[in-house]
């Protein structure tokens, strides 16, 4: 069985990921940025004659990129933010090659998400949002599709997954304010500036579907995340059924796992 986690920023995900990770010592846990064979988030995703490009460009740093690198029916899939390097511009250069936030037509985005979701067969892996969030995200701020579409999208997926053993636990927020609120603390420096909510507000306000429909600023991101959580409960709900556990944020027990 494979174990899946979702939930919106600041849920507590990965808080889960650890939690399941101690319970069940013999199962793997895959974090965000790690190599992963469902997901590609934090990734560069590169056929050969890219990769061999990006070598020769960061020459001094080829045997990092390397050994940060998986090949993967001929495509090479880099964990460049796991490479720790002082050359400027490396991290944004290699950002370009990601999948999400409407780098790739949605034909290729959907041939690549749906193909390695069925040509995954390892086993006891603890996948940290490595089916929802970043997928919804991509077709609700970089296509502004609509809640339908997405759930089309979801029912092929869905499919897939029938023939898998998967658990999906969703942490559910009661309070996205307060949590959003929690984590712009937790995420700011020792001078308590903030560093990660103004990278989330520019990410939001620089998104077709907020230039499609004039929103900005703290409320719109809000409301975008009250709006992608009921999607996403409705996806638990419609498409995985009995596959999927619905916990409350930070206030489930080890009972409920």
């Amino acid at each position: 069985m494979n174990i899946f986690i979702e939930g919106l920023q600041g849920s507590g995900k990965s808080t889960l990921v650890q939690k399941l990770s101690e319970k069940y010592p013999d199962y793997k846990p895959v974090r965000e940025g790690d190599y992963s064979p469902v997901e590609l988030a934090w990734c560069a995703y590169v056929d050969k004659d890219q990769y061999n490009e990006i070598l020769e460009k960061y020459s001094n740093i080829s045997s990092m990129i390397q050994e940060k690198t998986t090949e993967e029916n001929g495509k090479y899939i880099i964990c460049y933010t796991q490479i720790i390097t002082d050359i400027p511009g490396f991290h944004k250069d290699l950002e370009q090659y990601e999948i999400y936030n409407g780098r790739r037509s949605l034909e290729e985005f959907k041939e690549i998400v749906l193909g390695r979701y069925r040509n995954f067969t390892s086993d006891k892996n603890i996948f940290e949002c490595s089916l929802l969030q970043n997928t919804v995200e991509d077709m609700i701020l970089y296509r502004a599709m609509s809640d339908e579409e997405i759930l089309d999208f979801y029912k092929e997926v869905g499919k897939i997954f029938e023939e898998k053993d998967m658990r999906l636990f969703y942490l559910k927020t009661e309070d996205i304010p307060g949590n959003i609120g929690i984590i712009r603390k937790e995420r700011s420096d020792d001078k308590g500036n903030e560093l990660w909510f103004p990278l989330m507000i520019n990410y939001f306000n620089d998104s077709p579907y907020a230039k499609k429909f004039g929103l900005s600023g703290e409320d719109a991101l809000l409301n975008h995340l009250k709006h992608r959580q009921e999607l996403e409960l409705r996806i638990c709900e419609e498409i995985f059924g009995d596959k999927c556990t619905i916990l409350k944020s930070k206030a489930y027990t080890d009972s409920d796992l």
